[in-house]
């Protein structure tokens, strides 16, 4: 079995090759272990999938259930995980910081930490203490005995405030508190992610999923992005699958579909797979 060592070195490696590389967000372990059968290098959790499978809003999990889910996903499978930490689960440095350390211990080898506030009437913390919270993240995890690598994320697009001369200016300010990766979600503009590459000289995460989006991995590449993940749509595809087979039953009673869904004799297949 691999070690978290092992795991963490062939995470950074895969942000060193040439190209963009997916990584798929799973919201339980069964999710986890279907993306790594598929083949990809690496997965990242979601907070917004997790909470959905809980019955929650997203971030209405709290850090304590939230390093519970890490810790399933990473055990799942052998490939590394990042997680997705939110704002590091409460406002000061201190708090984001113990944050990172117990992500590590539940198994991950790189998580992220977004400078939404989670406040309707201030939704960003204020630049200087978004990086103090940044630095303080970094500081915990070059503390830790493998490369744990740490996201920024800017989360203007998301909040309401798609400043992009902002995000530009907080994304530079997080790679110089220490950040390995950066990422604004929300991005969907060829225009806009190039300028985010070419602004910073670390690599850059982008996150796919939105409805009516078409880049594809091969165009984000040539805009010199390295890493594509897809937040909670997973997630919302199969919740919206199911949505869909719960309207069709109630308003018609047909179960076609059923004509959809894959079978029992794969997915035990699959399974059993795994176990054996």
């Amino acid at each position: 079995m691999k070690t978290q060592f092992d795991k963490s070195i062939e995470f950074k490696r895969l942000h060193e090759r040439d190209g963009a590389f997916i990584i798929p967000n799973p919201w339980d372990a069964g999710s986890a272990r279907l993306l790594a059968q598929t083949g990809f290098g690496a997965l990242a959790t979601t907070s917004g999938g997790y909470a959905f499978s809980c019955g929650l809003s997203d971030k209405a999990v709290g850090r304590e259930r939230m390093m519970v889910y890490l810790a399933e996903i990473a055990a799942a499978t052998e490939l590394p995980v990042s997680a997705d930490l939110e704002n590091g689960f409460g406002d000061a440095p201190e708090t984001v910081a113990d944050t990172i350390r117990m992500a590590a211990a539940a198994g991950v080898v790189g998580g992220s930490i977004e400078d939404a506030t989670g406040n309707p009437a201030a939704p960003l913390y204020p630049l200087e203490l978004a990086v103090a919270r940044i630095r303080a993240a970094v500081e915990a995890a070059r503390e830790l005995p493998f490369p744990f690598l740490l996201t920024a994320r800017a989360e203007n697009f998301l909040v309401g405030q798609p400043n992009l001369s902002d995000t530009i200016r907080r994304l530079q300010s997080y790679q110089e508190a220490g950040a390995d990766v950066l990422f604004a979600p929300g991005l969907t503009s060829r225009a806009d992610i190039a300028a985010v590459v070419s602004a910073v000289d670390r690599p850059v995460n982008v996150m796919m999923g939105f409805h009516g989006v078409r880049l594809d991995v091969a165009d984000l590449a040539g805009l010199g992005v390295r890493r594509v993940s897809v937040g909670g749509s997973l997630a919302r595809a199969a919740l919206g699958a199911c949505l869909r087979a719960a309207r069709e039953m109630r308003e018609f009673g047909t179960f076609t579909y059923a004509d959809d869904a894959v079978s029992s004799s794969e997915i035990n297949g699959r399974f059993n797979a795994v176990v054996a």
